[in-house]
């Protein structure tokens, strides 16, 4: 079998590696995983009661328009229903908005360093990348603006940049977004939203009405504590939503996705617990950073990027053997370790095994 030509030397996402396999190949009882931004706290008591309430439905196909949950996040967001669609985490979305709008040959302009997702998908539909260099770990909107030209289909911008953490502030970004042709679609990957606290950030959903143009991606797998259930969203125009629509398969959502995220929803005190725990984490992770020297990006998603100074691959490894899990293998920064904002106890322990693993790789050199 013949497959597509501009899929066959196509990257495959590495995820953060899994707590169980480190435990196997190292021998080790306990292990600690900083590595998928994960919200160490877990789901909300509610949500994790209406999965267990719901094990009774097994049998049944989930509905397929998520009507409850359709209807309960349109209340919260304040947008009508028919402005929303669902999918298997803000992944799936990206994969149908590529599916839906690009062409062989269309171009389309994302960050050097940002969400691998983004390029994959266009790589699968034929689209051409154009990578804009990153401005001190940040989104250059006018170099990405220059970029634009009559090919261009879809620009990305992920807010809070992932992996750097740095965010876009809302002035800059209606000034963008008033100089983007009305062609050309914007793509605003609010997956951390929930968790910026700087004043000068936006809720891009709230320019929808202003840009027909904006498509704004969130998702239950962060904050919410909901990643192993796979469920995201994208906010748009009612003709965008439409056309993506369009390319969604059936039942792309299960049942036990559908019932914790409207249980999720309903427990934003839960929410807000989770993002001051959050800020005190990175309070903390900036505090040792500048003990031991080292130097971060600012932190506005639950993860933190630091220059480790060093090989971040050797620290990465040295850090697994105790039982730290995090993230490397960043092309632009490899001397860089994302590092997911864990509980104190969590932080604590990879502080203690970083340093350790600092002095090794002093003692080596």
């Amino acid at each position: 079998m013949n497959p597509k030509p501009n899929i066959v030397d196509l990257p495959v996402y590495k995820p953060g590696k899994p707590i169980e396999e480190v435990k196997k190949e190292l021998g080790l009882s306990e292990v600690i995983k900083l590595a998928s931004n994960e919200n160490p706290y877990g789901a909300a008591p509610s949500a994790k009661a209406a999965i267990v309430a719901e094990l009774e439905n097994l049998y049944l196909y989930p509905d397929g328009s998520a009507a409850e949950l359709t209807a309960t996040l349109a209340k919260h967001l304040g947008v009508a229903g028919d402005r929303i669609i669902f999918g298997c985490g803000s992944d799936e979305i990206i994969a149908l908005i590529a599916r839906a709008f690009f062409l062989p040959g269309d171009e389309t302009i994302m960050a050097d360093q940002t969400f691998s997702v983004y390029k994959s998908n266009a790589d699968i539909e034929g689209a051409v990348t154009i990578e804009v260099p990153l401005k001190d770990g940040t989104h250059d909107l006018d170099a990405m603006l220059a970029k634009i030209t009559d090919r261009t289909k879809i620009v990305w911008i992920c807010n809070p940049n992932n992996p750097t953490g740095t965010i876009v502030p809302e002035d800059a970004l209606i000034t963008f977004l008033d100089a983007v042709p009305a062609g050309v679609m914007v793509v605003l990957d609010e997956a951390y939203y929930e968790y910026v606290t700087d004043l000068s950030y936006t809720d891009g959903i709230k320019l929808i009405d202003k840009y027909p143009n904006l498509v704004v991606l969130r998702t239950f797998s962060k904050i919410y504590g909901l990643a192993a259930l796979r469920i995201g969203y994208g906010v748009a125009s009612q003709q965008v939503i439409s056309l993506i629509n369009q390319v969604r398969e059936p039942f792309n959502t299960t049942r036990l996705a559908q019932v914790a995220a409207v249980a999720a929803l309903s427990d934003q005190e839960y929410v807000q617990q989770c993002r001051a725990l959050n800020s005190a984490g990175i309070v903390q992770l900036e505090a040792e950073f500048a003990r031991l020297g080292l130097t971060s990006f600012p932190a506005h998603g639950n993860f933190i990027m630091v220059d480790v100074r060093k090989s971040a691959a050797e620290v990465f490894d040295t850090l697994l053997r105790q039982g730290i899990i995090v993230r490397t293998g960043f092309h632009r920064y490899p001397t860089y370790l994302r590092v997911t904002i864990g509980s104190a106890e969590q932080n604590t322990a990879f502080v203690a095994a970083l340093e350790q693993s600092l002095k090794e790789q002093e003692v080596r050199a």
